[in-house]
């Protein structure tokens, strides 16, 4: 939670269901160059405002983002960093005042995404007629659930800009029906400022053969990211010629309600694998599944571990002593390597603001791109005529919509394609578990 404030901010926050009025610490005067950073992403896109949005008219971009379990700490900063940027820029784009809206997509009692809890969120978007558009989802899975109903929003289709979606389903073609399924408007409503899991598992399964891996074993959480990631992997380790000891497209899976896995890794180790590849998220109950796994194939020097981004951004996994020198992937450029290509960019520059503001770093690197996901849709809002439709058509018409390097929070211009929603950057990080941190190992760029 923010600390609290003796002043309130002149936008709005709000919680989830509840609805709550939320007031922040009175914020650190926006350093200048900061402000002025911040400032290129709306003056470029301002005077697309039409004539007659004259009078200020008050919008609600909402996020959507699990709030419980184990990835509270990520999205929470999630939350804290567009808040924060939101401020820096007056919270205003054009004519037009912003207030954010929180929603949580996940349960106390899956400690997670809940699929009855997105269909729930999403219809509330499109009740809500003063919200315009939604940041997120975190979960592939409840994107799939939440854009189609957007997309048949009678005053829409509603936008949604996932800051951390990588199943490449949701906007190209991957499992049948996909992604037409998601639009069945025939009009497209969803876009994402990171790269996709095609990019993600080729880049994991090539790093791997890199560092002289030869044989690896690959399991998934059976979730719709971790089988997407995991297939990629598979299909990318047997195409470089890597030994893929698992069977099955996507390796096998892995039942997040089991309370042992001992059994699982004991059937693994007289196949002798040199790494294994866990394919999902964390809050599939990963901590179990790590510490069994070092138990019986051993630590990670002996037996190597490799996870994508779904294992990224989480305390728990990072201090335990059993994912100690695991490699993870990040579908994107970490906050190590956006601070070190561009030390005086925007995304530096916040950064700082925000570890300035909170007294610490934002937890994991999906922070940042929530802020991106924010810039597009303010861009969006500038161009448009202040509709759902509006917006969404600034984003997959004309020219559609670049946030410029000297404004973007990613150190780089932003473009959204106008044909898929999907960003033309392909960045992935590897990183490496180094005392109890996540630590940047490098760039790689898919081959």
């Amino acid at each position: 939670m923010c600390p609290q404030l003796k002043g309130t901010l002149h936008f709005s926050l709000s919680r989830d269901e509840e609805n709550r009025k939320v007031t922040m610490t009175k914020l650190t005067r926006v350093v200048s160059v900061v402000a002025a950073a911040s400032m290129v992403a709306t003056a470029f896109v301002a005077a697309a405002v039409p004539s007659q949005a004259a009078a200020s008219k008050t919008l609600v971009i909402a996020t959507d983002v699990p709030l419980q379990g184990s990835s509270f700490d990520s999205n929470d900063s999630t939350n804290k960093a567009i808040a924060l940027y939101l401020k820096s820029i007056g919270g205003k784009v054009g004519n037009y005042s912003i207030t954010l809206k929180y929603y949580d997509d996940a349960t106390a009692t899956a400690g997670a995404w809940d699929a009855g809890k997105c269909a729930q969120n999403a219809q509330q978007h499109v009740a809500n007629k003063a919200e315009i558009a939604v940041i997120g989802t975190y979960n592939s899975g409840c994107a799939k659930i939440e854009v189609p109903i957007l997309n048949q929003d009678p005053k829409g289709p509603m936008l949604m800009v996932s800051q951390a979606n990588t199943n490449p389903g949701l906007t190209k073609a991957w499992s049948p029906g996909e992604p037409d399924v998601y639009y069945p408007t025939g009009v497209r409503n969803y876009a994402r400022v990171c790269t996709t899991d095609d990019n993600q598992g080729s880049a994991a399964a090539q790093f791997a053969k890199s560092i002289g891996v030869k044989s690896v074993y690959v399991l998934n959480d059976t979730q719709t990211y971790g089988q997407g990631v995991a297939q990629a992997f598979t299909t990318e380790a047997n195409k470089i010629g890597l030994k893929v000891l698992s069977s099955g497209p996507a390796g096998q899976g892995w039942d997040a309600t089991q309370s042992d896995y001992t059994a699982l890794f004991q059937k693994i180790a007289p196949l002798n694998p040199d790494l294994v590849y866990f394919g999902g998220i964390y809050d599939n109950n990963g901590g179990q599944l790590l510490k069994d796994k070092v138990a019986v194939l051993g630590d990670n020097t002996k037996v190597k571990l490799m996870a994508p981004d779904g294992f990224t951004g989480y305390p728990q996994f990072n201090s335990d002593p059993n994912a100690a020198g695991a490699y993870l992937t990040f579908a994107g450029l970490s906050n190590e390597l956006l601070v070190k290509n561009a030390p005086n960019g925007a995304g530096a520059k916040f950064l700082a603001l925000y570890k300035k503001t909170y007294k610490k770093a934002p937890v994991g690197s999906y922070p940042i791109y929530g802020v991106a996901a924010l810039q597009v849709i303010l861009a969006a809002i500038a161009k448009s005529d202040g509709t759902r439709k509006g917006v969404t058509e600034a984003v997959f018409s004309g020219t559609g919509v670049t946030i410029p390097a000297a404004a973007s929070v990613l150190g780089k211009a932003l473009h959204i394609s106008t044909l898929t929603g999907d960003t033309t950057a392909k960045d992935i990080t590897v990183e490496q578990i180094v005392g109890g941190q996540e630590t940047t190992l490098k760039a790689w760029t898919v081959k």
